[in-house]
């Protein structure tokens, strides 16, 4: 009697035992299936838009941007032996959306150095030409809004900025981020009024005469404080009346020059004339 229940029990072991590998073989395929129908889709639309940038920067950049730049971006020499566009090849998504973005590209022509001017690409185009320039070699992307944002900086963190902008900044900048004049014709701009993405971006990729601060150098944190500071020097009042660009010296020594030395001058001949006409007065009498 004890047999009958044992043999039964051992009988349904093995039949379970049996239907288990299939139904959970099954239950993976479903589950794996199931994971691939939601990832896969999104993948090949990502991938899909970033081969449509890529494309439409392409036809911008022949355009735009190939006579200097060349066709696939590895510039142009003139015969002189200079060159008239630089090699594009590596230097990354931000370079161009900083160069593009500020109009500084494409140049209206050859030049020391390549001014800020109105925008001509709208943003999509922008970001288009950059994905194109990307295709070419690995470089710095485009940074994000949280890495620009200065916004939630504490007081210590933005005078921490300013300690860094002094050091690294102001030999070029001036002190208070006005500009300054540089060696055979060229210029630091102003910093003020500029974007904190596009301030981010010429730290990364150093424009023209300006070094590269890559995150190696300078940590992603310590250009955001130099970003907090620069924003800080835009809302700062004239306690001392007009500023005169605060240029510094030159600009102060070049009024003192102009108006103070003018006044005297002024003084001088307005005394010189009176003195003349009062001994024409007397040598009458």
């Amino acid at each position: 009697m004890r047999l009958i229940p044992t043999a039964l029990r051992r009988l349904s072991t093995r039949r379970r035992s049996r239907v288990a590998g299939p139904a959970l073989l099954l239950v993976a395929l479903f589950l794996s299936g199931g994971l691939y129908a939601l990832v896969a889709p999104a993948t090949a639309t990502n991938k899909t838009s970033e081969t449509d940038d890529v494309a439409a920067g392409r036809a911008l950049f022949l355009v735009g941007c190939s006579s200097c730049h060349g066709k696939n971006g590895e510039g142009v020499s003139t015969t002189a032996g200079g060159q008239l566009g630089p090699s594009l090849v590596g230097v990354g998504a931000a370079a161009v959306d900083f160069q593009v973005g500020t109009g500084r590209m494409p140049m209206a022509q050859p030049g020391p150095q390549a001014p800020r001017k109105k925008v001509i690409y709208t943003a999509e185009e922008t970001r288009q030409l950059a994905a194109f320039v990307a295709s070419l070699g690995p470089g710095p992307a485009i940074p994000t809004e949280e890495e620009t944002n200065p916004e939630g900086l504490s007081e210590r963190q933005i005078a921490e900025g300013g300690a860094l902008f002094r050091t690294n900044c102001t030999a070029c900048h001036n002190f208070a981020g006005s500009g300054g004049a540089l060696p055979n014709g060229r210029y630091a701009p102003s910093v003020k009024g500029v974007s904190e993405k596009h301030i981010y971006e010429a730290m990364l990729t150093g424009p023209q005469q300006m070094p590269v601060f890559s995150n190696g150098v300078m940590t992603p944190e310590d250009k955001k404080m130099i970003i907090g500071y620069i924003k800080s020097l835009e809302d700062n009042p004239q306690y001392g009346g007009g500023g005169m660009g605060e240029l510094g010296p030159v600009a102060e020594g070049m009024f003192v020059w102009i108006v103070g030395i003018g006044i005297l001058v002024g003084f001088a001949v307005w005394i010189a004339a009176h003195t003349a006409r009062s001994s024409k007065k007397e040598t009458q009498a």
